[in-house]
């Protein structure tokens, strides 16, 4: 393989990653610009309520004034243009979980206009809104409907990654805006509660709705032991169903982070019952780390993948569904 020619299409490629939920600090964004990300979905709310995420999204903005060599706010997707351009990170504000609405639909423009553009309906159990993945799942209750009404008309996306199949089945039906899995991989490779069976990776794309392909090592078919390779076999896997058009990346990168944090993830509400373990947590050998992007292109150059297919997965596709959603 020509490494030349895989360096010179990740620099002129926009780089998009669908979920980063690392430690948040200057060493991650120096990462960051090392792996050439251009923009990213960042998880400031998992379990939080209105007021912690409020403290968590203030804690970012001096992210953004400390660290504005390297990182800026995403609020459209000229936005993720402009970033390219000065070659810094563009930082899009997430949630995995609809708790930070609490029970006030006035609270979803209040947060899109702090900069949030993608929001995760539930996380893995039951709240106002509809049922996580790890629990009976009762469907998108009659709140629910008006969060993703809420949602679509102010221009924030509703993200399913670890939403039961049928408040996933329900949001897909009752949204008028594109809808996504921004970290899933295929159930068709390992069985796991996380994972989405075909025929869901087939109706979200037959919906309008996007696929982000997660490379977090328990989901992957050869768990810790995966490689760069195993993960583009999984977003082939993928491609195979939804088409090339509507797939992107979704690391789920957790960078930095200690056990404590993956013990608040793994418990319903951050502390009472263990929903799921992960084991040890490693990334696929050759993307241990953000700094290691570049790998990822090189390795689909690699594998065969035509330099039009690797831009749409690595960041095209991403901005097009966005700007879908967004508006603008």
């Amino acid at each position: 393989m020509d490494t030349t020619q895989a360096q010179a299409l990740h620099q002129s490629s926009t780089i998009f990653d669908g979920l980063v939920i690392a430690k948040w600090n200057r060493d991650l964004f120096e990462d960051m610009a090392k792996g050439g990300l251009t923009a990213a979905n960042c998880t400031v709310s998992v379990w939080e309520g209105f007021q912690d995420t409020i403290d968590n999204i203030t804690e970012f903005n001096r992210f953004f004034q400390h660290n504005s060599d390297l990182i800026m706010p995403v609020h459209c997707t000229s936005d993720i243009t402009k970033a390219k351009e000065l070659g810094k990170t563009g930082i899009i504000l997430g949630f995995q979980n609809a708790n930070a609405f609490e029970d006030q639909i006035g609270y979803v423009e209040i947060f899109k206009k702090l900069g949030v553009g993608i929001v995760q309906m539930a996380y893995n159990t039951q709240n106002l809104v509809g049922t996580g993945c790890y629990e009976r799942d009762g469907g998108l209750s009659g709140f629910g409907r008006e969060i993703v009404a809420e949602m679509n008309r102010v221009g924030i996306m509703c993200d399913l990654s670890h939403v039961g199949p049928q408040t996933s089945t329900e949001v897909i039906l009752a949204s008028t805006k594109p809808v996504c899995y921004s970290h899933c991989l295929p159930y068709g490779l390992k069985e796991h509660p996380r994972n989405k069976k075909d025929e869901e990776l087939r109706f979200i794309a037959q919906h309008g709705g996007f696929i982000g392909v997660t490379m977090f090592a328990p989901f992957l078919k050869n768990g810790i032991n995966s490689t760069v390779y195993d993960y583009i076999e999984a977003i082939d896997y993928v491609i195979d169903i939804a088409g090339e058009d509507c797939v992107g990346i979704g690391t789920d990168f957790t960078q930095g982070h200690d056990q404590a944090f993956f013990d608040m993830l793994t418990h319903d509400k951050g502390y009472a019952r263990r929903l799921t373990d992960f084991g040890t947590i490693i990334n696929p050998e050759g993307i241990r780390t953000l700094g290691e992007f570049p790998n990822l292109t090189a390795a689909m150059l690699e594998q065969g993948w035509s330099e039009s297919k690797i831009k749409k997965i690595m960041g095209e596709n991403w901005v097009r569904v966005l700007k879908d959603v967004w508006g603008e």
